[in-house]
């Protein structure tokens, strides 16, 4: 579900600069590599500072009220083009993107830097961690799909509708749950969150009965009634209701739920659900895209028993 926070606004206006301009900023980076390179001369990191600043707040009508900062202009690794971090905080609310600009402060870009000599996944690959959270399928498994869902989200309750249907085609796959609960706009999300990591602290089989009697049940709970509501639910899948609820106290549980949050904060996650199918980015329910990975992944797994060369005679 799409967060309806000041962040959102912020992140959205970071990742929408025109297209003309990045094209722009491209042509000049090319045209600086073909002069040789950058310049002797050393930016007047202020002045661009100024300009870019200018430039944003007239785009997004962003006024007094949005705060602005910017990092030192670095080298990138594209010739005559700088790397520039721009923070933008608001109502409590902060986000940040990185932009590329030329050395002479004349054309800006955002854009994701992509070198064409690495995998392009591996980035990802890197911040997402496969152990310590509720899994289902091979352990061993070359496809696997991590969801950051928010218990307390329609739309993950449409995800999980999928993956109910879509992953029983796909025994060789596996699914690695992460807790992301929006907390600023769902009240109860965080204390669902816990109690699913008690319920698969106790039973690591037993936490998916748990996770499906929640999401189909979403529509009566509520922050009054989840104590009683995963008591319920603790009960019906055969786990130890009074245990839940004095491990929902737990500091750890609490840790574990954190770490959840912060790894998918490193991994730039601003809207529930967001999957990731051996490091590909879903956002929303998407069950055509994400059979289409999964399919993708698992062809690419599995061994050749066929020459991919037939001769004719």
């Amino acid at each position: 579900m799409k967060s309806a926070t000041i962040r959102s606004i912020i992140l959205t206006a970071l990742c929408c600069l025109a297209l003309g301009v990045l094209a722009s900023s491209r042509a000049a980076a090319r045209q600086a590599a073909q002069a040789g390179g950058q310049s002797s001369a050393s930016p007047d990191a202020s002045a661009i500072d100024k300009k870019v600043e200018a430039y944003l707040r007239e785009l997004y009508a962003w006024g007094p009220s949005f705060k602005l900062t910017f990092s030192p202009l670095k080298e990138s690794p594209i010739p005559g083009v700088y790397e520039l971090t721009v923070g933008v905080t608001a109502e409590g609310q902060t986000d940040s993107a990185q932009f590329y600009i030329t050395r002479d402060g004349k054309y800006l870009m955002r854009t994701e830097l992509e070198d064409l000599n690495t995998n392009p996944l591996a980035a990802t690959r890197k911040l997402l961690v496969t152990e310590g959270a509720p899994s289902k399928g091979p352990a061993n498994s070359k496809v696997v799909v991590e969801e950051f869902a928010d218990f307390e989200c329609p739309s993950c309750k449409q995800l999980d509708t999928i993956l109910r249907s879509l992953l029983p085609n796909f025994p060789q796959v596996r699914l690695i749950y992460k807790d992301f609960p929006l907390t600023q706009i769902h009240p109860w999300a965080y204390s669902a969150a816990l109690a699913g990591r008690c319920a698969y602290k106790q039973n690591s089989t037993a936490f998916w009965k748990f996770h499906d009697l929640v999401f189909d049940n979403q529509e009566t709970i509520s922050a009054e009634n989840l104590w009683d509501k995963v008591a319920d639910y603790a009960t019906q899948s055969g786990l130890d209701a009074a245990a839940l609820h004095t491990c929902m106290a737990d500091p750890e549980i609490k840790a574990a739920v954190d770490k959840s949050m912060a790894e998918g904060e490193a991994l730039h996650i601003g809207n529930t659900p967001t999957i990731f199918v051996n490091g590909r980015r879903i956002i929303g329910p998407d069950g055509q895209t994400l059979e289409q990975f999964i399919r993708y992944e698992v062809m690419n797994a599995a061994p050749s028993s066929t020459p991919t060369t037939q001769h004719q005679r």
